[in-house]
């Protein structure tokens, strides 16, 4: 459902949020390795959320990223937005694009009325479960197996 751009950059944020105010900037290189996620293809996403304001990115020896936001202020549609854009809340599940525009008849999907309730409950999660509220539950379990 969700690309592994967007679970990689999901999993980062509640990284990035889980850590110490303290700690300051985190490295592209750390979040890797802790994450166990490829390094190059990391940086691309967490670039991503910087340009849209999410984080923070610096670079240099003393470089990396943080929360921009306050994790209260981070729903996770933010990041499925940001890096998937909303084909998930918009796009037939049978057809590409949407269900109206495809076909000469423009007619829906069959799939379209029972998809639809599906799409506004996806929408509805996305958009009340915050990063913070995502912290707290992956502090009970272990963040590399999100």
């Amino acid at each position: 459902m969700l690309s592994s751009s967007c679970r990689y950059g999901i999993r980062s944020v509640i990284y990035l949020a889980s850590q110490p105010l303290s700690n300051g900037k985190t490295g592209i290189k750390q979040i890797s390795k802790d994450l166990g996620l490829p390094q190059p293809f990391l940086a691309k996403i967490l670039q991503q959320l910087a340009k849209q304001k999410i984080l923070s990115s610096s670079k240099g020896p003393h470089g990396g990223f943080s929360l921009l936001k306050d994790p209260r202020k981070i729903s996770l549609l933010d990041i499925v937005k940001t890096i998937d854009g909303d084909d998930i809340f918009t796009n037939c599940v049978m057809h590409k694009g949407s269900c109206e525009s495809s076909g000469g008849n423009k007619k829906t999907c069959p799939l379209h009325e029972d998809y639809e309730k599906t799409r506004k409950d996806l929408i509805k999660l996305f958009s009340k479960k915050t990063i913070y509220e995502l912290v707290k539950r992956a502090n009970n379990t272990d963040l590399i197996s999100i």
